[in-house]
């Protein structure tokens, strides 16, 4: 019989939760998706959202899982510790590149702590009016790989991406 891998159960119960916050009016799923790279035969799975009615900051939770971890776990080699990744992303328009980036590193460390490397990427059009709105994309890096204990917790991280999300939109340009 075929037992699911962790990155597969991960996934399930991460797109479960995030949708019974879109079915419940909380969020707005706005993309996702389910990849198979047929050249690594690695996988991801990304779930695109954000609040309902509470302005433009987008979050997307990535979850990926090697190769390596994959055949691993499926070939239960002792040699490694399977698991997969996860990051978070966040998007949104900033005005003031001082201080609405250095507001929103506050915001994120304060939610988040020390349990991830938060950096932040600025971009935006060039020949348009760059000097009044910056894209801002925001990572939340964990750096390690996580495995089914992680289920239990992630109601409690999905209500720290809503909390990100309600918070950097306070700052949002």
């Amino acid at each position: 019989m075929f037992d699911p891998t962790i990155y597969e159960n991960m996934k399930v119960v991460i797109e479960g939760a995030v949708y019974d916050l879109d079915l419940a009016g909380e969020i707005l799923v706005t993309n996702r998706s389910d990849r198979v790279e047929l050249s690594t035969m690695s996988r991801s799975y990304s779930i695109q959202f954000k609040l309902l009615g509470l302005g433009d900051v987008m979050a997307e939770l990535c979850l990926a899982a090697a190769t390596e971890d994959l055949a691993s776990e499926i070939l239960e080699k002792t040699t490694m510790t399977p698991g997969c990744t996860l990051q978070i992303n966040l998007q949104m328009q900033i005005a003031d590149v001082e201080e609405d980036c250095s507001a929103a590193q506050h915001i994120l460390f304060d939610i988040w702590g020390n349990s991830c490397e938060i950096s932040q990427k600025l971009s935006f059009i060039y020949g348009k009016n760059h000097h009044s709105n910056y894209l801002n994309e925001i990572s939340l890096d964990f750096g390690r790989k996580f495995g089914e204990s992680l289920i239990d917790d992630i109601p409690s991280m999905l209500e720290h991406i809503v909390l990100s999300i309600e918070r950097l939109n306070e700052i949002g340009g």
